[in-house]
């Protein structure tokens, strides 16, 4: 409600909620597309402030696009981890399945309702789900040992970064603490998928030694 009242007198068709990546994308008519955002932006900063999420506005076709892509994404996951073919992966996907660890650890009778789907088959794709897993766990595992100690150390909001997110900047080839500060905002966001936001207090804090008396 706090989004759809920021964006009036805008007509919001939908909401996508991306918990994951704190990020709402709004959908909106086409036509009230530039009052949704806003002067200068200010009814996107409103709505990202009073609900303190990402807010992505976005048109029905802009929207359809991005699903199409991401599915495009799933769909070539599930094929290249799974060894599946590309009917396989769509079932998955229609069923509402978006990721490996969904598909090892989800209620196996929720699996087993799936129609097209016999229980051998089911049994099957588990198991290779719970084999890639750790596949990329150990991956990963080898990658964060690849990196430099300043860069596992660092904090942000007194958090440190996590294994996975730390694990994908070694796989962009940023290794250490100044490979990050070298970066520019948008390059960290085209390499890691963050939000702007996130990627300008990643930078800004490996930077901070450059500073440092």
């Amino acid at each position: 409600q706090f989004v759809i009242g920021a964006l009036a007198p805008a007509n919001v068709q939908s909401i996508v909620v991306d918990e994951e990546r704190h990020a709402m994308d709004v959908v909106v008519d086409e036509e009230n597309l530039a009052i949704a955002i806003g002067r200068g932006g200010q009814n996107v900063r409103l709505a990202s402030e009073l609900t303190g999420w990402r807010i992505n506005i976005m048109t029905a076709e802009e929207s359809a696009a991005k699903q199409t892509e991401e599915s495009d994404s799933v769909r070539r996951m599930f094929v290249d981890k799974l060894d599946v073919d590309d009917e396989v992966a769509d079932i998955l996907i229609a069923e509402g399945f978006t990721s490996l660890e969904e598909v090892a650890y989800v209620p196996l009778q929720e699996m087993l309702e799936i129609e097209s789907f016999d229980e051998e088959t089911v049994h099957e794709l588990r198991t290779r789900a719970k084999d890639a897993l750790l596949t990329l766990e150990i991956e990963q595992e080898q990658k964060v040992g690849e990196v430099s100690q300043d860069l596992r150390d660092l904090e942000v909001d007194g958090k440190p970064l996590a294994p996975d997110f730390i694990a994908k900047l070694a796989g962009k080839g940023i290794q250490t603490r100044d490979d990050l500060a070298d970066l520019a905002v948008d390059e960290l966001v085209e390499l890691t998928g963050v939000d702007e936001e996130r990627a300008k207090a990643l930078i800004m804090k490996a930077r901070e030694h450059w500073f440092a008396a």
